[in-house]
């Protein structure tokens, strides 16, 4: 699955065992936290692909811990 600059849609290939299918998938109300470079690229499990044709997003979100109190720059 990938998708171009836009994160409200994606596709996919698929190979049946005779030729591929493409799959296209467009989001209505906004899009999703797409990996932007070849090294943030990860495998879907069935359970997320799943997740990310039902229009959630499937990859984790990416959680900054706060400063603590006592350490404000």
């Amino acid at each position: 699955m990938f998708c171009g600059n836009r994160n409200d849609r994606f596709k996919g290939l698929y190979w049946d065992g005779e030729g591929f299918i493409l799959l296209y998938k467009r989001f209505e109300n906004g899009g999703l936290r797409w990996p932007r470079h070849r090294d943030d690229a990860v495998q879907l499990s069935r359970r997320q692909i799943k997740l990310l044709l039902e229009g959630i997003s499937p990859l984790p979100i990416k959680r900054v811990k706060p400063a603590s109190e006592g350490h404000l720059y």
